[in-house]
């Protein structure tokens, strides 16, 4: 059976940029259970108040809900045990000496399937005030108003 080729999103964390500041971003492959997979394969799973933590050298995703496979046995895995990510020990290093820094934390944005392999998309962050989450906000209106002005002034509309 062929490797399915592509890239297909399973959930991904919205709030996490409106919540931090994404300072880089890394792909770590994911080690899960055979029920994990089939499950993650009918698209069911959640990010929502997860996050990365380092131990031992190693780092897991904590957190994560990936719900129980309906159609599983007794085998059937715990929907929020700590997964094991998987990364080049270079991007390793260098992600644990930046988390050793103050403030900074590992956020995942996004779940997906990357050429039939469970990736996960982790974000270097920083978190956000309030007053920066307003600018945010501010910024994005301003952007959609000028966008609008050109668009109507391209189609010979003048206010």
């Amino acid at each position: 059976m062929p490797r399915e080729k592509g890239q297909k999103v399973i959930a991904s964390n919205k709030k996490a940029r409106h919540d931090y500041t994404i300072l880089d971003t890394y792909e770590a492959g994911l080690v899960l259970t055979g029920t994990e997979v089939k499950s993650l394969r009918a698209g069911r799973a959640s990010l929502v108040d997860a996050f990365g933590d380092i131990r031992n050298g190693e780092l897991f995703l904590h957190n994560a809900h990936i719900p129980t496979y309906v159609e599983g046995t007794w085998n059937n895995h715990t929907p929020r045990r700590p997964r094991k990510l998987l990364l080049h020990r270079g991007e390793l290093d260098k992600l644990i000496g930046k988390v050793h820094e103050s403030g900074l934390t590992l956020i995942p944005l996004s779940l997906y399937f990357k050429d039939g392999w469970a990736k996960v998309e982790i974000g270097l962050a920083k978190g956000k005030k309030s007053y920066d989450k307003r600018q945010d906000i501010a910024k994005r209106d301003a952007d959609r108003e000028i966008a609008r002005a050109m668009g109507r002034r391209g189609k010979g509309m003048t206010d």
